[in-house]
């Protein structure tokens, strides 16, 4: 136990080391929360009468406290005849259990702002099981693997299979688990992950390492400007600021930081000239270093930053946002478009 529990906190540890650049946001209380209904079949564990097999279907909630740990409440009807011939009802049994929930994909595998399409889980917790028309009722205990598919462009929703073993813990005395009183379960369950404050459906992710590039570049500007002898201005005339517009066909283009998706000071003045009655497009491109897949994300990224920040913080209704990837002519820029 004591090499396992070892083992875990090196594995962490190796992972934080690696994404030491990258930061998630943190959630607000009932952001990265979900909702699903589940439905499948158990049968003994030890197998000695596996027809017909108990049904069961239930409703189940959780939150993400990070992209590695959830909690999640369960609750099931326990459905069919197999150990349960005395009991007429439909329903033969509930159980209600709460279960903690370790992403083993993001644990052992960056986490990039977006579930990937499949991810793997453990799924493990308590539960109390009371069965209807008698006084019985008995400590429970689950162990699982949630095999999830993500999908939908947001990942809104889930598909899990999860095979699970579920312990009648108090079954033949004490506290333990023995197979003789367990039930052998296959689900399926649907998920939908209610949208965050931050207006994505799961944790958002920024570059830290870029954020201190820009913090850095700054930095080095303000002490180029203190290393400059003032000069005296003797007269000043005060016009009025030239509007941020690229051309006439009402364009307004912001640059970026090399590898960076980091909005500038500079850029976001910009960004607030635009009206908040504009519709646009934004095109977001990368220089010409590195390789092709990198740039298509990091433009796409820096199309993303822009939509977010006119929606956000402008009122700028946003038609389209997409980024070009590598583009000599324009570089590290996005370029946003009024359509109206």
């Amino acid at each position: 136990m004591r090499k396992f529990i070892f083992s875990l906190v090196m594995a962490l540890m190796a992972i934080v080391s690696v994404n030491a650049q990258t930061a998630v946001q943190t959630s607000k209380l009932f952001d990265n929360t979900y909702i699903g209904v589940t439905a499948g079949a158990t049968t003994p564990l030890d197998f000695n009468s596996v027809f017909p097999v108990n049904t069961v279907a239930g409703l189940k909630f959780g939150k993400e406290f990070c992209p590695i740990l959830a909690i999640e409440a369960e609750g099931v009807a326990i459905l069919n005849d197999n150990h349960w011939t005395d009991i007429k009802t439909a329903v033969k049994g509930t159980n209600v259990g709460v279960n903690g929930i370790m992403n083993l994909s993001n644990l052992f595998g960056d986490y990039n702002g977006t579930p990937r399409t499949l991810e793997f889980k453990t799924n493990a917790g308590l539960g109390w099981m009371h069965v209807w028309n008698t006084s019985a009722n008995a400590m429970t205990a689950k162990t699982g693997l949630d095999l999830q598919f993500n999908f939908g462009k947001t990942k809104a929703h889930s598909f899990i299979v999860t095979p699970a073993v579920y312990w009648n813990l108090s079954k033949f005395g004490g506290i333990k688990f023995d197979k003789r009183g367990a039930q052998f379960g296959l689900t399926a369950t649907y998920l939908y992950h209610f949208k965050t404050s931050n207006g994505t459906r799961h944790f958002k992710t920024y570059d830290v390492g870029a954020m201190i590039n820009e913090i850095d570049r700054l930095n080095s500007v303000l002490a180029e400007c203190e290393k400059r002898e003032p000069k005296v201005i003797e007269k000043v005339i005060i016009k009025e600021a030239a509007p941020a517009v690229a051309n006439d066909e009402a364009k307004w283009i912001v640059t970026f930081a090399e590898n960076s998706s980091v909005l500038t000071p500079e850029a976001m003045y910009i960004l607030n000239q635009i009206g908040n009655d504009a519709i646009v497009d934004i095109v977001a491109t990368a220089s010409m270093t590195g390789s092709d897949e990198y740039n298509q994300k990091l433009s796409e990224k820096r199309a993303a930053v822009v939509s977010d920040y006119l929606t956000n913080n402008c009122g700028v209704r946003v038609n389209s946002a997409v980024g070009k990837g590598k583009n000599a002519e324009t570089g590290r820029v996005a370029i946003v478009t009024n359509t109206k």
